[in-house]
C-alpha cells in the first residue's frame, strides 16, 4: 500500500497552507529563501489547489481520481461531493476526532488496528464513515500515553459534524458534512476544472 513519506513542512509552505496541523509547519513561510517571484500561471494555480487535497487526506494520485470520478457522478456540485466523500474517510474522521495529531497518525493507528467502528475492528484507512457510525479506541489501546494525550489535548477545536465522547474514548458523525463546516482552505472549482480538461 503505497503512502506519502515526502517532508510534510516543506509541502505545507510550497502549497501556502497548514494540510499538516502542526503548529511549527508554516514557521519559516515569510522566509525572503521562500518568496516566490515568478508568476503562477492558471493551471499552476489549479495544480497547487489538486496537491493541496492531497496533503490535507494523505492520499496518492490515483485515489483522488477514483474519489473525483464518484464525485462527478453524484448530485449537487462535484467539487463540494469531493470534499465531503473525502471528509468520511475513516482515517480522516480519527484525526478529527483527536485520536491522532495528524493524518499520518491517524493512517497509521488504523492499520495497526488500533480503532473499531461499530465494535468491529477496521483496518482500512479509506473505510467509508456513514451517520451514526461510533468509532472507538480499542480497550487495550487506552493505556497508551501518546493515544490519551491527544485525545484529550484542549487544542482541538470542536467540529459541528462531530460529537466526542471523552469518557469512553469514542466519538461519531452525527450529519454530512457541509462544505462551509469543513476546515480547509481549497479551492474547489479549480480542481474541478483541474480533472474537466
Amino acid at each position: 500500500m503505497a503512502t506519502r513519506r515526502g517532508p510534510r513542512f516543506k509541502e505545507c509552505r510550497r502549497l501556502g497552507v497548514n494540510a499538516c496541523g502542526h503548529p511549527k509547519a508554516l514557521k519559516r513561510l515569510d522566509s525572503p529563501a521562500f518568496k516566490k517571484t515568478h508568476k503562477v500561471s492558471e493551471y499552476g494555480k489549479q495544480l497547487i489547489e489538486k496537491q493541496k487535497i492531497k496533503a490535507y487526506y494523505g492520499i496518492m494520485e490515483r485515489q483522488l481520481q477514483r474519489y473525483f470520478d464518484m464525485a462527478s457522478k453524484a448530485e449537487g456540485k462535484t467539487g463540494e461531493a469531493l470534499i465531503t466523500t473525502l471528509e468520511c474517510r475513516l482515517d480522516n474522521l480519527v484525526y478529527r476526532l483527536g485520536f491522532a495529531n495528524s493524518i499520518r497518525m491517524a493512517r497509521q493507528m488504523v492499520t495497526h488496528g488500533h480503532l473499531t467502528v461499530d465494535g468491529k475492528k477496521i483496518t482500512i484507512p479509506s473505510h467509508h464513515i456513514k451517520v451514526n457510525q461510533l468509532i472507538s479506541l480499542r480497550e487495550k489501546s487506552r493505556k497508551n500515553e501518546q493515544f490519551k494525550k491527544c485525545f484529550f489535548s484542549t487544542n482541538s477545536k470542536p467540529i459541528p459534524y462531530l460529537q466526542k465522547n471523552e469518557d469512553d474514548f469514542s466519538g461519531k458523525l452525527i450529519s454530512i458534512p457541509q462544505r462551509n463546516e469543513i476546515p480547509v482552505e481549497i479551492n474547489d472549482q479549480m480542481v474541478v476544472e483541474f480533472y474537466s480538461k
